[in-house]
Protein backbone atom coordinates (compact mmCIF):
# COMPACT_ATOMS: atom_id res chain seq x y z
CA UNK A 1 0.00 0.00 0.00
CA UNK A 2 1.26 3.47 -0.54
CA UNK A 3 2.30 5.76 1.50
CA UNK A 4 0.62 8.85 -0.19
CA UNK A 5 -2.63 9.80 0.82
CA UNK A 6 -5.68 9.00 -0.98
CA UNK A 7 -7.37 12.42 -1.55
CA UNK A 8 -11.57 12.37 -0.76
CA UNK A 9 -13.45 15.43 -2.05
CA UNK A 10 -16.23 16.32 0.40
CA UNK A 11 -15.30 14.07 2.94
CA UNK A 12 -18.16 14.95 5.63
CA UNK A 13 -20.70 14.40 2.72
CA UNK A 14 -22.92 11.21 2.33
CA UNK A 15 -20.50 9.75 -0.37
CA UNK A 16 -17.42 11.33 0.78
CA UNK A 17 -17.76 10.33 4.44
CA UNK A 18 -18.96 6.41 3.37
CA UNK A 19 -15.40 6.59 1.41
CA UNK A 20 -13.62 7.87 3.90
CA UNK A 21 -14.75 5.29 6.13
CA UNK A 22 -14.08 2.51 3.80
CA UNK A 23 -10.18 3.90 3.26
CA UNK A 24 -9.76 3.86 7.25
CA UNK A 25 -10.80 0.69 7.59
CA UNK A 26 -8.23 -0.71 5.32
CA UNK A 27 -5.74 1.00 6.47
CA UNK A 28 -5.14 3.35 4.03
CA UNK A 29 -3.47 7.02 4.37
CA UNK A 30 -6.35 9.67 4.06
CA UNK A 31 -6.85 13.47 3.14
CA UNK A 32 -10.13 14.92 2.96
CA UNK A 33 -11.11 18.16 1.59
CA UNK A 34 -13.74 19.69 3.83
CA UNK A 35 -15.35 22.97 3.52
CA UNK A 36 -15.10 23.85 7.45
CA UNK A 37 -12.33 22.02 9.47
CA UNK A 38 -13.47 23.34 12.62
CA UNK A 39 -17.00 21.52 11.97
CA UNK A 40 -17.26 18.80 14.38
CA UNK A 41 -17.48 16.32 11.97
CA UNK A 42 -14.16 17.23 10.25
CA UNK A 43 -12.51 17.35 13.90
CA UNK A 44 -13.30 13.57 14.43
CA UNK A 45 -11.81 12.95 11.07
CA UNK A 46 -8.98 14.61 12.59
CA UNK A 47 -8.81 12.91 15.33
CA UNK A 48 -8.59 9.53 13.54
CA UNK A 49 -5.78 10.43 11.45
CA UNK A 50 -7.17 12.16 9.08
CA UNK A 51 -5.17 14.69 7.20
CA UNK A 52 -7.83 17.32 6.94
CA UNK A 53 -7.62 20.34 4.39
CA UNK A 54 -9.56 22.96 3.72
CA UNK A 55 -11.27 23.37 0.39
CA UNK A 56 -14.47 23.55 -2.04
CA UNK A 57 -15.36 21.40 -5.20
CA UNK A 58 -15.47 24.83 -6.63
CA UNK A 59 -12.07 26.03 -5.61
CA UNK A 60 -9.61 25.08 -8.52
CA UNK A 61 -6.57 26.55 -6.29
CA UNK A 62 -7.86 24.74 -2.53
CA UNK A 63 -8.47 21.01 -5.07
CA UNK A 64 -4.66 21.66 -6.69
CA UNK A 65 -3.29 22.13 -3.49
CA UNK A 66 -4.90 19.14 -2.34
CA UNK A 67 -3.99 17.00 -4.89
CA UNK A 68 -0.22 17.25 -4.37
CA UNK A 69 1.10 14.14 -3.80
CA UNK A 70 -1.80 12.10 -3.67
CA UNK A 71 -2.03 8.20 -4.85
CA UNK A 72 -5.39 9.21 -6.00
CA UNK A 73 -8.67 10.69 -5.27
CA UNK A 74 -11.68 10.23 -4.87
CA UNK A 75 -14.07 12.66 -6.82
CA UNK A 76 -17.70 13.89 -6.37
CA UNK A 77 -19.59 16.63 -7.75
CA UNK A 78 -23.42 17.99 -6.78
CA UNK A 79 -26.21 19.98 -8.73
CA UNK A 80 -28.57 20.50 -5.68
CA UNK A 81 -26.65 23.70 -4.30
CA UNK A 82 -26.15 25.99 -7.58
CA UNK A 83 -27.25 23.81 -10.23
CA UNK A 84 -26.14 22.11 -13.52
CA UNK A 85 -23.71 24.41 -14.79
CA UNK A 86 -22.08 25.20 -11.75
CA UNK A 87 -21.83 21.24 -11.40
CA UNK A 88 -20.05 20.69 -14.38
CA UNK A 89 -18.03 23.58 -13.77
CA UNK A 90 -17.18 21.71 -10.42
CA UNK A 91 -16.21 18.99 -12.78
CA UNK A 92 -13.95 20.97 -14.82
CA UNK A 93 -12.30 22.57 -12.37
CA UNK A 94 -11.63 18.46 -10.72
CA UNK A 95 -10.16 17.55 -13.82
CA UNK A 96 -8.18 20.67 -14.05
CA UNK A 97 -6.46 20.19 -10.96
CA UNK A 98 -5.60 16.47 -11.74
CA UNK A 99 -4.13 17.10 -14.61
CA UNK A 100 -2.02 19.71 -13.42
CA UNK A 101 -1.00 17.32 -10.86
CA UNK A 102 -0.78 14.78 -12.89
CA UNK A 103 -2.91 12.36 -10.23
CA UNK A 104 -2.21 8.63 -11.16
CA UNK A 105 -5.84 7.89 -10.73
CA UNK A 106 -9.22 9.88 -10.31
CA UNK A 107 -12.11 7.80 -9.24
CA UNK A 108 -15.27 9.92 -10.37
CA UNK A 109 -18.78 9.51 -8.89
CA UNK A 110 -21.34 9.85 -11.39
CA UNK A 111 -24.95 8.42 -11.56
CA UNK A 112 -25.92 5.19 -13.08
CA UNK A 113 -28.44 5.99 -16.24
CA UNK A 114 -25.99 8.55 -17.05
CA UNK A 115 -25.44 6.95 -20.41
CA UNK A 116 -28.83 6.68 -21.05
CA UNK A 117 -29.64 9.84 -22.44
CA UNK A 118 -32.41 9.95 -19.78
CA UNK A 119 -33.29 13.12 -20.17
CA UNK A 120 -33.03 13.73 -16.41
CA UNK A 121 -31.17 17.26 -15.90
CA UNK A 122 -28.23 15.96 -13.13
CA UNK A 123 -28.07 12.62 -14.95
CA UNK A 124 -26.98 15.05 -18.09
CA UNK A 125 -24.45 17.06 -16.15
CA UNK A 126 -22.68 13.84 -15.17
CA UNK A 127 -22.69 12.73 -18.26
CA UNK A 128 -21.06 15.67 -19.61
CA UNK A 129 -18.12 15.40 -16.64
CA UNK A 130 -17.63 11.64 -17.90
CA UNK A 131 -17.50 13.13 -21.35
CA UNK A 132 -14.54 14.83 -20.36
CA UNK A 133 -12.91 13.02 -18.12
CA UNK A 134 -12.60 9.95 -21.06
CA UNK A 135 -11.08 12.41 -23.60
CA UNK A 136 -8.48 13.70 -20.87
CA UNK A 137 -5.49 12.03 -20.14
CA UNK A 138 -5.88 11.85 -16.21
CA UNK A 139 -5.96 7.41 -15.77
CA UNK A 140 -10.00 7.37 -13.79
CA UNK A 141 -12.78 5.12 -13.00
CA UNK A 142 -16.15 6.32 -12.82
CA UNK A 143 -18.34 4.59 -10.51
CA UNK A 144 -22.32 4.75 -11.02
CA UNK A 145 -24.61 4.63 -8.00
CA UNK A 146 -28.19 3.91 -8.06
CA UNK A 147 -30.49 5.80 -6.07
CA UNK A 148 -29.25 5.31 -2.75
CA UNK A 149 -31.57 3.83 0.34
CA UNK A 150 -31.45 6.05 2.08
CA UNK A 151 -32.50 8.80 -0.37
CA UNK A 152 -36.53 6.98 0.02
CA UNK A 153 -37.18 7.60 3.07
CA UNK A 154 -37.88 11.38 3.25
CA UNK A 155 -36.78 11.59 6.72
CA UNK A 156 -36.44 8.56 9.26
CA UNK A 157 -39.03 10.27 11.34
CA UNK A 158 -41.97 10.43 8.63
CA UNK A 159 -40.85 6.43 8.48
CA UNK A 160 -41.78 6.06 12.11
CA UNK A 161 -44.33 9.14 13.12
CA UNK A 162 -46.29 8.67 10.04
CA UNK A 163 -45.50 5.22 8.63
CA UNK A 164 -45.46 6.34 5.52
CA UNK A 165 -43.22 5.70 2.47
CA UNK A 166 -44.26 8.06 -0.08
CA UNK A 167 -42.46 7.16 -3.37
CA UNK A 168 -43.94 8.26 -6.85
CA UNK A 169 -43.72 4.53 -8.14
CA UNK A 170 -45.76 1.32 -8.30
CA UNK A 171 -45.50 -1.12 -5.46
CA UNK A 172 -44.52 -3.64 -7.65
CA UNK A 173 -41.72 -1.99 -9.85
CA UNK A 174 -38.48 -2.73 -8.43
CA UNK A 175 -36.35 0.33 -7.96
CA UNK A 176 -32.60 -1.12 -7.74
CA UNK A 177 -30.99 0.95 -5.20
CA UNK A 178 -27.62 1.27 -2.92
CA UNK A 179 -26.47 1.13 0.34
CA UNK A 180 -23.81 4.23 0.88
CA UNK A 181 -21.39 1.96 2.83
CA UNK A 182 -21.43 -0.32 -0.26
CA UNK A 183 -20.33 2.60 -2.39
CA UNK A 184 -17.77 3.41 0.18
CA UNK A 185 -16.66 -0.43 0.20
CA UNK A 186 -16.53 -0.42 -3.79
CA UNK A 187 -14.79 2.83 -4.61
CA UNK A 188 -12.05 1.85 -1.62
CA UNK A 189 -10.75 -1.22 -3.58
CA UNK A 190 -10.92 0.53 -6.76
CA UNK A 191 -8.38 3.36 -5.13
CA UNK A 192 -6.77 0.76 -3.81
CA UNK A 193 -5.94 -1.37 -6.71
CA UNK A 194 -6.13 0.97 -9.37
CA UNK A 195 -4.64 -0.68 -12.13
CA UNK A 196 -7.43 -3.44 -11.88
CA UNK A 197 -10.23 -0.76 -12.79
CA UNK A 198 -8.38 2.20 -15.33
CA UNK A 199 -10.27 3.24 -17.84
CA UNK A 200 -13.84 1.60 -16.61
CA UNK A 201 -17.11 2.83 -15.82
CA UNK A 202 -19.11 0.42 -13.02
CA UNK A 203 -22.62 1.21 -12.18
CA UNK A 204 -23.30 -0.36 -8.69
CA UNK A 205 -26.55 -1.61 -7.11
CA UNK A 206 -26.80 -3.41 -3.71
CA UNK A 207 -30.25 -4.57 -3.66
CA UNK A 208 -33.67 -4.24 -6.11
CA UNK A 209 -36.98 -3.98 -4.04
CA UNK A 210 -40.11 -2.86 -4.86
CA UNK A 211 -41.69 -0.38 -2.86
CA UNK A 212 -43.81 -3.08 -1.43
CA UNK A 213 -41.23 -4.82 -0.41
CA UNK A 214 -39.23 -2.13 1.10
CA UNK A 215 -42.29 -1.49 2.94
CA UNK A 216 -42.63 -4.98 4.77
CA UNK A 217 -38.90 -4.34 5.43
CA UNK A 218 -39.33 -1.02 7.05
CA UNK A 219 -42.40 -2.27 9.09
CA UNK A 220 -39.87 -5.16 10.48
CA UNK A 221 -37.39 -2.93 11.34
CA UNK A 222 -39.43 -0.19 12.40
CA UNK A 223 -41.84 -2.14 14.72
CA UNK A 224 -44.73 -0.72 13.49
CA UNK A 225 -47.07 -0.78 9.93
CA UNK A 226 -45.03 0.72 7.35
CA UNK A 227 -47.47 1.52 4.06
CA UNK A 228 -46.27 2.35 0.19
CA UNK A 229 -48.19 5.33 -0.80
CA UNK A 230 -47.97 6.21 -4.72
CA UNK A 231 -47.13 9.64 -5.54
CA UNK A 232 -48.74 10.74 -8.30
CA UNK A 233 -45.78 11.90 -11.03
CA UNK A 234 -47.52 14.83 -11.61
CA UNK A 235 -47.49 16.09 -8.36
CA UNK A 236 -43.67 16.11 -7.83
CA UNK A 237 -42.78 19.21 -9.15
CA UNK A 238 -39.36 20.09 -9.31
CA UNK A 239 -38.53 19.81 -12.83
CA UNK A 240 -35.06 17.14 -12.14
CA UNK A 241 -36.33 15.14 -9.83
CA UNK A 242 -39.67 14.75 -12.10
CA UNK A 243 -37.55 13.99 -14.98
CA UNK A 244 -35.95 11.45 -12.68
CA UNK A 245 -39.06 9.56 -11.06
CA UNK A 246 -40.45 9.54 -15.14
CA UNK A 247 -36.82 7.97 -16.09
CA UNK A 248 -37.47 5.25 -13.02
CA UNK A 249 -40.79 4.85 -13.99
CA UNK A 250 -40.02 4.02 -17.07
CA UNK A 251 -36.24 2.28 -18.27
CA UNK A 252 -34.92 2.73 -14.93
CA UNK A 253 -31.27 1.60 -14.12
CA UNK A 254 -29.86 -1.34 -16.18
CA UNK A 255 -27.32 -2.99 -13.67
CA UNK A 256 -26.95 -6.66 -14.30
CA UNK A 257 -27.03 -7.39 -9.98
CA UNK A 258 -26.07 -11.15 -10.20
CA UNK A 259 -23.34 -10.01 -12.05
CA UNK A 260 -21.58 -7.23 -10.26
CA UNK A 261 -21.81 -9.27 -6.92
CA UNK A 262 -20.08 -12.26 -8.13
CA UNK A 263 -17.50 -10.20 -9.55
CA UNK A 264 -17.18 -8.38 -6.57
CA UNK A 265 -17.41 -10.75 -3.46
CA UNK A 266 -15.51 -8.81 -1.37
CA UNK A 267 -18.11 -5.72 -1.55
CA UNK A 268 -21.01 -6.46 1.34
CA UNK A 269 -23.46 -5.52 -0.56
CA UNK A 270 -26.38 -4.73 1.74
CA UNK A 271 -29.76 -5.65 0.96
CA UNK A 272 -32.64 -3.48 1.85
CA UNK A 273 -34.05 -5.56 4.52
CA UNK A 274 -30.45 -6.05 6.29
CA UNK A 275 -29.53 -2.15 5.67
CA UNK A 276 -33.39 -1.01 7.44
CA UNK A 277 -32.67 -3.00 10.72
CA UNK A 278 -29.31 -1.61 11.09
CA UNK A 279 -31.14 2.11 10.49
CA UNK A 280 -33.69 1.57 12.99
CA UNK A 281 -32.31 -0.30 15.41
CA UNK A 282 -31.93 2.69 17.54
CA UNK A 283 -35.33 4.11 16.76
CA UNK A 284 -37.73 1.31 18.05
Amino acid sequence: MSDEPILVLAATGGQGGAVTEALLGRGATVRALVRDPDKENARALAARGVEVVKGSLSDGDSLAAAMRGVAGVFAFTTPFEAGIEAEVAQGRAILEAARANRVPHLVFSSVAGADQRSGVPHFESKARIEAALAAGDVPYTILGPTYFYDNALGGAERIVLNGALDLPLPSDLPLQQLDRSDLGAFAAVVLLHPARYAGRRIELASDAPTPAQMATALTSAVGREVRHERVPLAAVSNPDMHAMWRFLNGPGYRVDIPALHDAHPNVPWTGFADWARRTFETVR
